[in-house]
């Protein structure tokens, strides 16, 4: 991020500088208070799949919003943005291989694309940071750190593939107050998908992310704790290799104008 840049503080503040090209880092600690989405964008001729792929697992992949074929404007959740551009950064799955990194899609877009709008666990870390539990990459360059999973999704058609989580170390005093505070949010993730060792859902080495930064434990007193993901779609995509698939790159996410209180539920 520049230096002259403060954080963005609304959705349609961060979408404008990241279309500008003015902004492009992890969106952690950005517009706080913001709905945050993970992107995946897939051909017509599938998107029905995926859809129920999406419903038969909603810890990792509830789903916000739906934009129709062709279109780009996330009428619902960001009126006057564009999915082609509002992004930090892209990636671009062929046949399930990553071909390309860009900080646009024009020159891709189709207009048989559509495109999915998915919860993301960034939402819900002003909750956690209230509690007390602190997000030491919140608001900075650095990512949370993001593993796959041995435990399989539910398929549907051509989709299926292991489950990503998001790691976040969490006081042991503090578990109960997490498990609280992000249930909340349940089409954000909600929830942890597991509390404790790493190694009982298939992750042998909690220092070696396959995603996003590692985030070292701070004291003994500190627990790992496990959130379903929404990269999950991409270890999907490098399993099923659907013709194309277009996605956020882990941790730049889609910012929307919906407040996360918006989406909380008693």
């Amino acid at each position: 991020m520049s230096t002259e840049i403060t954080v963005p503080q609304t959705g349609t503040e961060v979408r404008q500088l990241i279309r500008e090209g003015r902004f492009s880092q992890p969106t952690s600690g950005v517009s706080p208070h913001h709905v945050q989405a993970n992107v995946a964008i897939l051909p017509r001729d599938v998107a029905f799949e995926f859809l129920l792929f999406c419903q038969r697992n909603p810890k990792p992949c509830p789903v916000i919003e739906v934009i129709e074929a062709g279109q780009v404007e996330a009428a619902l959740t960001a009126p006057s943005s564009d999915i082609r551009t509002d992004v930090g950064l892209y990636r671009i799955f062929k046949n399930g291989e990553l071909v390309e990194e860009p900080d646009s899609i024009e020159s891709h877009w189709r207009d048989d694309l559509v495109t999915f709008l998915l919860g993301c666990s960034f939402s819900f870390e002003h909750a956690l940071m209230a509690n007390g539990i602190a997000l030491p990459y919140y608001g900075t360059e650095r990512n949370v750190p993001m593993f796959i999973t041995d435990i399989e999704t539910a398929s549907s058609g051509p989709f299926s593939g292991p489950m990503v989580v998001s790691h976040r170390w969490v006081p042991s005093s503090k578990v109960v107050r997490a498990v609280q505070a992000t249930s909340r949010f349940p089409d954000t993730h909600g929830a942890p998908i597991h509390i404790g060792d790493p190694a009982k859902i298939g992750i042998s080495d909690i220092t070696k992310p396959d995603f996003g930064d590692v985030w070292e434990q701070g004291s003994e007193d500190e627990v790992p704790v496990f959130w379903a993901c929404g990269v999950t779609p991409q270890s999907v995509a490098m399993k099923s290799k659907p013709e194309l698939m277009i996605t956020h790159a882990p941790g730049y996410m889609f910012v929307t104008d919906l407040m996360d209180e918006d989406l909380a539920v008693l």
